[in-house]
């Protein structure tokens, strides 16, 4: 958590896709704490992911479960009421929260997330981490994940492409691609196929008009369909949309005018909530 908890400013609650961590956040933290009056930033890895322990059950690995350890975890922090940020996966788990707990969201903000997943980012997602495993060596891997993650962030160069490596894999001593999340998240994985039709979950994305909308969609992403994500604006006219433009998913918030166009979601909700509080 960054920045404290004083009642001036809603929390901005953040959780990462399907097999990433808070390390996709570092820019937006940057941005945030260079505010001279910060917004209070609560980043959450989830079970299986980054820092946090993995499920002791395969079977226990959902977004409805990742739901109630969130609202464990701001009922900790004495949260009971924010904005959350959800990214890819994220997004799915704060759609459960809302059905939930609505009274907890004072916004959500959703990138590269709605009723319905790209099955071919699914796949995609899949195959290339699989291919990392079967990898030796630490230019073959670094060589492997560069041409992984340059279709998604063209224009980057080989530094900035092994930084974004290094949020979900490092390279042990013996040559191999160790990932920072538990192996069993992509196992659930080997049913889907690129050519699969998934059912949207309209009344899960319904859940959310319990509180302001932001809607977030990176240019080249594979998550989440622009025919998806234009039904979802139809759907909820009243919610700010916005397109990513030069990169995929994960979103990385590295440019100023995204950030701020948050913030400012945020900054607009503030005033409602401190009305109510009173």
């Amino acid at each position: 958590m960054s920045g404290p908890l004083t009642g001036e400013k809603l929390p901005l609650v953040c959780l990462a896709g399907y097999h990433r961590n808070m390390s996709d956040f570092a820019a937006l933290l940057t941005a945030v704490n260079s505010d001279p009056a910060p917004r209070p930033l609560v980043l959450i890895d989830l079970p299986g992911r980054g820092r946090a322990d993995d499920r002791p059950r395969a079977e226990d690995y959902s977004s409805v479960q990742d739901a109630r350890d969130v609202a464990d975890v701001l009922a900790a922090l004495s949260i009971g009421r924010m904005v959350l940020l959800g990214q890819s996966h994220g997004g799915q788990v704060a759609m459960a929260l809302a059905a939930r707990h609505p009274l907890l969201i004072a916004g959500t903000i959703l990138v590269d997330a709605g009723p319905l997943t790209d099955s071919r980012g699914i796949v995609r997602l899949r195959n290339n981490l699989a291919h990392l495993e079967g990898l030796k060596g630490a230019k073959a891997i670094q060589a492997s994940q560069r041409r992984m993650l340059a279709g998604d962030y063209p224009g980057h160069d080989e530094a900035s492409l092994d930084r974004l490596a290094l949020r979900t894999h490092w390279i042990d001593k013996r040559g191999h691609a160790r990932p920072l999340f538990d192996a069993r998240l992509i196992k659930a994985l080997d049913s889907f196929n690129f050519d699969d039709i998934l059912v949207a979950q309209w009344p899960l994305f319904d859940a959310l008009t319990c509180a302001p909308l932001m809607l977030l969609r990176t240019q080249l992403s594979d998550q989440l369909r622009r025919e998806t994500f234009e039904d979802m604006v139809r759907r909820r006219p009243d919610a700010r949309a916005l397109t990513l433009a030069g990169q995929g998913s994960p979103a990385l918030f590295d440019e100023r005018e995204e950030v701020d166009a948050i913030l400012a979601f945020a900054d607009g909700l503030d005033g409602g909530w401190r009305a109510r509080a009173a």
